[in-house]
């Protein structure tokens, strides 16, 4: 596996009047390919991350991974949440991913969304917004809307849970799940019967995820 570039602490301002900061990792195989062979996975953190310090972000998910020195073969952008909000209602969210997508050269059909608790949250609620913008969702112990779950029918999705996650109910996803379905759709889902609300550490330690993703391509 090719050696990772040092994540990089960049900020983009959108229409909206919202800016955000973020981690930027490019592994070095991919720094001189062309826009087509540079899928970006989009990751957002959780609520015990947010502020002004980018390095709260490297605590969990996968800007801990690339701290670690983990390189991966996709683009990987993780904004910062200012401290007084939410993603799932975060302004100028979509814009921002819009914004990185064209500055990071990166492949428009292959935009993937993950995130974890707070952000597994912010996964759905952008994925139900605009499912017609990404290849592939994967929120962590997080939870979404019902009402537009079948939105998201076409959509590929694969969800984590831990049973015993008393933070986030894993019911909020069993219920996102059972929606998708109703409505036509085949999410995958993974129930983890001895984790709590930390389900994230062995969802990102799991290579499949990310052939799983790769896999995936935005058609139109």
């Amino acid at each position: 596996m090719s050696p990772a570039r040092d994540s990089q602490a960049l900020s983009l301002d959108v229409t909206v009047q919202a800016s955000y900061r973020y981690l930027f990792h490019e592994p070095v195989a991919l720094a001189s390919a062309s826009a087509t062979e540079r899928p970006l996975v989009v990751f957002l953190h959780g609520k015990g991350e947010r502020g002004n310090d980018l390095r709260l972000l490297e605590r969990h998910g996968l800007p801990r991974l690339i701290a670690e020195g983990r390189s991966f073969p996709f683009l990987v952008v993780s904004p910062q949440c200012p401290e007084a909000e939410v993603w799932s209602d975060a302004p100028g969210l979509s814009e921002f991913v819009a914004a990185a997508v064209a500055r990071h050269r990166a492949d428009p059909a292959r935009v993937y969304l993950t995130g974890l608790s707070m952000g597994g949250f912010g996964v759905w609620s952008l994925g139900q917004r605009h499912p017609e913008r990404y290849a592939a969702l994967l929120p962590v112990c997080g939870g979404g809307d019902v009402r537009w779950a079948p939105r998201l029918k076409n959509l590929p999705t694969w969800v984590f849970h831990g049973v015993r996650d008393t933070v986030v109910p894993p019911q909020r996803s069993v219920d996102m799940v059972e929606a998708i379905k109703a409505a036509g759709g085949a999410p995958r889902f993974t129930l983890y019967p001895e984790a709590a609300h930390d389900s994230w550490t062995e969802t990102y330690a799991n290579d499949e995820i990310y052939r799983w993703l790769l896999a995936q391509r935005r058609a139109g």
